[in-house]
């Protein structure tokens, strides 16, 4: 039987950690998009990055899966995606989901924070 521990080090295993620093760079030169897959309260607390969309971790398959009526516009399995949440874990989860559904370029930029202190753009 698994664990939660045996999922997340098996995402982290897969999906790609980039720095704060990284994931700046890509989204400035317009190469990339951010989702954000903390919950509405979340974001609400903290704001979130300016841009990103917001999918909570628990909608990923339906806003991920073009033949649901869920489908989000932005989810598409060739884009530059780039997942945050509150530490990393949630992204990382979301990231190996993202993958296993023929997403091809996923990675974890871990926490909100990492992106805040890095001085990257935010939004409420």
């Amino acid at each position: 039987m698994k664990s939660a521990k045996d999922y997340l080090d098996s995402a982290n295993e897969t999906v790609p950690r980039l720095s704060a620093e990284e994931a700046i760079d890509r989204v400035k030169a317009g190469k990339s998009i951010v989702v954000d897959v903390r919950d509405s309260s979340a974001i609400a607390e903290s704001g979130t990055i300016a841009g990103a969309v917001r999918i909570p971790r628990g909608f990923i398959e339906f806003a991920a899966d073009s033949s649901t009526p869920f489908h989000n516009d932005a989810m598409q399995k060739d884009a530059d995606i780039l997942l945050v949440c509150a530490a990393g874990g949630q992204a990382a989860l979301a990231g190996k989901t993202l993958q296993d559904m023929g997403y091809t370029s996923v990675s974890n930029i871990g926490g909100i924070s990492d992106w805040k202190d890095a001085g990257g753009d935010m939004e409420d």
